[in-house]
């Protein structure tokens, strides 16, 4: 049996340079599968898989948000945690020029451009995480604080 390629991703490579410690986890990637096929493939809660989802402001100043797979969320409530009029989740055109990762494969780690990040706060209650590794079926395992460690992300309470 051949012995599967990992990609090496400006996210693997960005987590390396500050010596993260993480596992990678990868899975058969299904077109809109989304945390519900990788949580069953991988055999974790899907709780505990975190999306990556870029959104933009009412200025169209992009951010990403870091919210738990079985949750969603509220843009109203982000909106008003902000202080802007609306946020809206970016086309996945103008999600892949900010960040360099196509949809499916974003990660919050080695992002083509510098993004504000907001993180769900709950997250940080979880004693691990798998998170994308910025490939579509590739995740990092890690401990929570690692990724607040090098993404310093702002904790908000938005999940619906």
């Amino acid at each position: 049996m051949a012995k599967e390629k990992i990609p090496t991703t400006p996210a693997i490579l960005a987590l390396k340079a500050q010596n993260a410690v993480f596992t990678l986890q990868s899975y058969k990637y299904e077109e809109k599968g989304g945390t519900k096929v990788s949580s069953a493939k991988l055999g974790v809660a899907e709780h505990c898989v975190i999306k990556t989802l870029v959104m933009e402001d009412d200025s169209a100043k992009p951010l990403i948000i870091l919210m738990h797979g079985d949750k969603e969320v509220s843009t109203k409530a982000l909106a008003r945690t902000l202080g802007v009029k609306s946020i809206t989740p970016c086309k996945p055109e103008i999600a892949h020029k900010h960040t360099g990762y196509m949809v499916g494969g974003t990660s919050p780690f080695g992002t083509r451009k510098p993004l504000r990040i907001y993180m769900e706060k709950t997250i940080a209650d979880l004693p691990e995480i798998l998170i994308n590794a910025g490939s579509r079926g590739l995740l990092a395992k890690m401990r929570p604080s690692e990724l607040i460690r090098i993404l310093a992300p702002l904790e908000v309470s938005v999940s619906i």
